[in-house]
């Protein structure tokens, strides 16, 4: 295909005239990853690639120049490299006309947007991976190293605690993310000794989380600890802010809700809600789409105009700029099996949420607060109060809610 004449200030007048054909769409799209031991930081889902960081630098500070300025390099290194990747890629990434300023192309926008949100999605797996790769030289050279596996709902929170942990005691925690429900599966197959899952703070029935999680944790064999507290609520475009106040005002927003997957915490909180509201699905446009399995990847589907709104925590909607409604507060436990209590790295990662310095942590992070009794062994029938009721019946979403709980 003919590419855009590239007219800007080093251009070579012969060269841009001409029109070029690069690498097929099919070529251009293969991924190939790396890794690399350097002194330099990354967290979250932070991965090298020259492309979209010159790109993403374009559209952050609104030219060409200020991009290089900010990155530290030439306008002619830039501005060649992004002719460079036009070739490779086969379609154009800036647009420019006399007496205007270099631009990003619609496609351009889009390549940001979709790999932001790639990146998002994948971010709690792609930062397990850099824990696990950043801690081949330390376990080889350090025998002292704890090492505690972690399988556990999404939380931002424990990812600032796994970075703590390494950091002060030694001890690694090898997280690996999942629902809330999959996460006590895997602890009672005993193919993890911690589990980590979040129910909200409710002092009556609520038959949405008894069903799914009393089948899984048993008084005497399983024991909680007390971790953190957290804020939930809606995230939503800045522009429908005003449309929505509470989650009841979803049903008549009309906007495109973009869910969690079943099983996870969050979408046991959003079944709890329609419940208590007595919505069926078809009653949230978007509903039953396609789900996301992180907060901030339900963020970055907001914030990329995928969808209008989203259930997740305070922390994930300010780092992508949306508005948040705060909807309700909820309890992170984590689970052991009792055995498990008296295991070194268990008995460590007690003392670490024991801590004030834990406390601190979560003080400095966006709808955070310490839990009542973090690094406690708590009795399950006082931490999840929702226990005692018996009887309660199996609650189909849509349906009409029962009596007692009305």
């Amino acid at each position: 295909m003919s590419r855009i004449k590239d007219v800007g200030p080093d251009a070579d007048p012969e060269t841009a005239a001409r029109p070029t054909a690069g690498p097929t769409r099919a070529a251009a799209g293969q991924v190939r990853l790396s890794f690399r031991f350097d002194g330099e930081v990354q967290h979250g889902g932070e991965i090298d690639n020259v492309l979209f960081g010159v790109l993403a630098a374009v559209l952050d500070h609104g030219s060409i120049g200020r991009a290089a300025k900010t990155l530290g390099l030439s306008y002619r290194h830039v501005w060649g490299e992004l002719k460079r990747w036009e070739q490779t890629l086969g379609e154009p990434l800036i647009v420019w006309a006399q007496g205007q300023r270099a631009r990003p192309t619609p496609f351009a926008e889009r390549l940001v947007w979709t790999e932001r949100r790639a990146r998002a999605r994948m971010q709690p797996h792609i930062e397990a991976l850099r824990a696990d790769l950043g801690r081949v030289i330390s376990d080889a050279r350090d025998q002292r190293l704890q090492l505690l596996t972690v399988c556990a709902s999404h939380d931002i929170a424990l990812q600032v605690l796994q970075r703590h942990a390494a950091a002060v005691a030694d001890l690694h925690l090898d997280i690996r993310f999942q629902g809330s429900a999959d996460s006590l599966r895997v602890l009672n197959s005993r193919r993890c000794l911690v589990a980590g899952f979040h129910v909200p703070v409710l002092t009556g029935a609520a038959p949405v989380f008894a069903n799914a999680l009393k089948p899984l944790l048993k008084p005497g064999l399983h024991k909680l600890i007390g971790c953190s507290r957290r804020r939930q609520g809606l995230m939503v475009r800045r522009e429908h802010a005003a449309a929505i106040e509470s989650f009841a005002d979803l049903c008549d927003s009309g906007l495109r809700f973009v869910n969690r997957q079943p099983g996870s915490g969050t979408r046991l909180l959003v079944d709890h809600l329609m419940h208590e509201h007595r919505f069926a699905p078809a009653d949230i446009a978007g509903f039953d789409d396609r789900p996301e399995d992180t907060h901030v990847a339900v963020a970055a589907a907001v914030a990329s105009g995928l969808a209008d709104a989203g259930a997740g925590i305070e922390a994930a909607a300010i780092e992508f700029g949306l508005h948040f409604v705060p909807l309700i507060e909820e309890d992170y436990f984590l689970a052991c099996l009792k055995p498990n209590l008296t295991h070194p790295a268990v008995v460590n990662l007690c003392a670490l949420l024991a801590a004030s310095r834990w406390s601190e942590l979560l003080a400095s992070l966006p709808g955070y607060a310490p839990a009542s009794a973090p690094g406690d062994v708590l009795m399950m029938t006082k931490a999840l109060p929702w226990w005692r009721f018996r009887g309660d019946k199996r609650v189909r979403i849509g349906a009409a809610a029962p009596p007692e709980a009305a």
